[in-house]
């Protein structure tokens, strides 16, 4: 098998400007980079990307922590990333984590190890007390906002969106919402910022107009089944996501119930099947949170960039 020293032979250089061919460094001639080049194809040599990678100090590889991969949230912050990342020509390395507190420290120590040049997180199961100190070994970009001086961040304003969601209800006539979100407030910042959210515009929560642990069409059936058979049901539904927003949607018009003129429906994430269904929606720009994302990484800075949201009004409030 050919090694580094009969391509430098046969090309007509040293070994030294065959290593600065692999590793692509930019000092070297244009004649004697494309003689290396070409001796390389003759021989058919491939490098130890392994070993190049460690000679460079860095991977071009991007690890993107995210609980699911089935998920529109997250699949719309991945697409995001993917296309910054295809852009600069760093390949990403999707790590699923099931919010295992465990499998997202394995993912961590990756970045220790430099297996990757660093993680873009889209939601977490450990604190950042935790993932924190891993910052050290290489950017950090969390998909949320974190106040830490050694984590960037691109996020939307959560708190605001909620209140913006709940508010246009509000404008609308309803005073009595029901909503629905994902993980317990214990375990997810945008559940206790979305019941925040609802205190603010509404005041005190009654506990039957919340219900968690929703992120599908069909747990939003169940939502808008639970919602209509409290003794004073909401008049209005905020849901958690626009695939949830459609489940409530099919309940209640298959209940023969009219949308909104017995009751509004607003979604999240601007999914194409809110556009089908011509239900309002809060679009959380989440493609635009992983491109930022992935600017962010790639400058060497630490900085936290705010990405605006914004609701699009449709026929369902």
């Amino acid at each position: 098998m050919s090694n580094i020293k009969d391509i430098a032979k046969l090309a007509g250089v040293s070994v030294t400007t065959v290593s600065r061919v692999l590793n692509e460094h930019p000092y070297v001639a244009e004649g004697k980079r494309k003689r290396v080049q070409e001796v390389m194809a003759e021989l058919d040599y491939s490098p130890n990307r392994n070993a190049v990678d460690l000679s460079r100090g860095r991977t071009n590889t991007i690890g993107f922590v995210l609980p699911y991969n089935d998920h529109p949230w997250f699949d719309k912050v991945m697409n995001g990333v993917l296309e910054a990342a295809f852009a600069k020509c760093y390949s990403v390395v999707i790590c699923p984590t099931g919010y295992d507190r465990a499998e997202e420290e394995r993912y961590l120590r990756m970045l220790k190890t430099k297996r990757i040049d660093g993680l873009i997180i889209a939601s977490r199961a450990n604190d950042w007390k935790t993932i924190a100190p891993y910052a050290n070994y290489g950017p950090i970009v969390a998909c949320e906002y974190i106040n830490d001086p050694l984590i960037s961040c691109a996020y939307v304003d959560q708190f605001q969106a909620y209140t913006d969601g709940f508010q246009a209800f509000k404008d609308a006539g309803h005073g009595r919402v029901g909503f629905t979100t994902g993980r317990a407030e214990q375990w997810s910042n945008s559940t206790k910022l979305k019941i925040m959210a609802y205190e603010a515009v509404f005041g005190e929560l009654d506990a039957g107009l919340i219900l968690q642990d929703c992120y599908d069409v069909a747990d939003g059936k169940r939502a808008a089944e639970s919602f209509l058979a409290l003794a004073e049901p909401p008049t209005a539904m905020y849901a958690n996501g626009d695939e949830v927003a459609a489940g409530m949607h099919y309940y209640v018009t298959h209940r023969g119930l009219d949308v909104p003129r017995d009751i509004a429906i607003l979604g999240e994430e601007n999914l194409a099947i809110a556009d089908v269904l011509d239900i309002s929606t809060v679009d959380k720009n989440l493609r635009e949170i992983g491109k930022c994302a992935v600017e962010l990484f790639l400058n060497g800075k630490v900085e936290k960039k705010l990405v605006q949201h914004k609701i699009i009004m449709r026929n369902s409030i």
